[in-house]
């Protein structure tokens, strides 16, 4: 029913949250089109801005072509979140009215459901309603928590989920664990004066060629036992732990710039997810025995190790008879680990060798 820019919906009230309401009503893909919107995850000017992945062409064609049928059903429910421009009124019992005020715009976002929408308005079908649950949230952020907890059960890709996670508050230990690290990506992939910027491949740069799902977990391995676990322990704010990842960086850049520049993960280990992984654990053993975090002191600290990797050409000797072709080391926690313990024993091999030099 329309009033002027008011459309009103028939609706059933759930009762759940004290702090939400929630209500479920049926309309066609024209009525939900007319008051809801897809907001694609996107960067203006920077800043973080939708939360949508991209639209996948060929599971929208399938759900239209399966639509188009005359005995086509979908009872699985869209779902839109309103923070303004709807409200609730209260009728008889569970029965009440949705309210929804489109003079400013379309208020609601699809927070699931986006493909079946398109699909369904691609098919043009007016007789055909689906269900669609409606949450009314106070903020945007609130809408945001509720994305990820709705989608996070789903295969959504989890770098969409990741690059959120900044952004959001109260979320579950599992997801929370990892915003230090989703926030710390964010600040290198995009700050001014990093030595990573716009080299992390995530939803919306991805022309970067190294994985940020990769980069967050080199940092959490710091978080859990290593330099920004000192660091993070001074204080909450990231641009410390962001300040010495950026110079480790800059100086692996510089001391092996023939196997960096210029190098995707297939041409060099060296920014392959398990060269990354194990150069972690190379910048938390030399923070350790330095105590800096400069360019300069992460470059006199990686020293030992010039001439001694085969990030784009070789062989890794790592010992007991083990020889492995530099494009041969994968992706998996035995290779990534074995990597780190032969680069972190070469630093430790020199150090000793210099004490006891100094000592004679």
């Amino acid at each position: 029913m329309v009033v002027k820019n008011i459309l009103k919906f028939e609706a059933l009230a759930a009762h759940q949250s004290a702090n939400h309401e929630v209500v479920m009503i049926r309309a066609n893909a024209e009525q939900i089109n007319a008051i809801a919107q897809i907001e694609r995850l996107g960067r203006k000017e920077g800043k973080l801005t939708g939360f949508q992945r991209p639209q996948i062409a060929g599971h929208i064609t399938e759900i239209r072509n399966y639509l188009a049928k005359s005995d086509a059903v979908l009872p699985n429910a869209l779902v839109l979140a309103f923070v303004d421009g709807a409200k609730i009124i209260k009728g008889k019992g569970s029965v009440v009215t949705l309210e929804v005020d489109v003079s400013n715009g379309k208020p609601a976002l699809v927070v699931d459901g986006q493909q079946r929408l398109t699909a369904l308005t691609q098919t043009r079908r007016d007789d055909f309603e689906v269900f669609v649950a409606c949450l009314i949230c106070k903020d945007m952020d609130e809408l945001r928590r509720q994305f990820i907890l709705i989608n996070n059960t789903k295969p959504l890709p989890k770098s969409l989920i990741y690059e959120l996670l900044p952004s959001v508050e109260n979320l579950p230990e599992r997801l929370s664990s990892r915003a230090l690290a989703a926030a710390m990506t964010e600040r290198l992939n995009f700050d001014d004066g990093s030595s990573l910027k716009g080299m992390v491949k995530m939803q919306t740069n991805p022309s970067g060629i190294i994985r940020d799902t990769i980069l967050q977990k080199a940092i959490m391995n710091s978080e859990s036992a290593g330099a920004i676990q000192t660091l993070a322990q001074r204080s909450e704010d990231v641009s410390e732990p962001v300040a010495l990842m950026s110079n480790f960086y800059a100086a692996v850049k510089n001391v092996f710039a023939d196997d960096w520049v210029g190098h995707d993960p297939k041409t060099s280990r060296l920014v392959h997810g398990a060269g990354v992984i194990a150069m972690g654990y190379v910048m938390d053993e030399i923070y350790t025995r330095t105590g800096k975090s400069t360019v300069e002191s992460f470059a006199e600290g990686l020293q030992p190790l010039v001439g001694a990797t085969a990030w784009t050409a070789g062989e890794w000797n790592f010992g007991a008879n083990e020889i492995v072709p530099w494009n041969r080391i994968e992706y998996t926690p035995r290779q990534y680990v074995q990597l780190a313990e032969h680069l972190v024993g070469i630093l430790r091999k020199s150090s000793k060798v210099k004490s006891v030099a100094r000592s004679r």
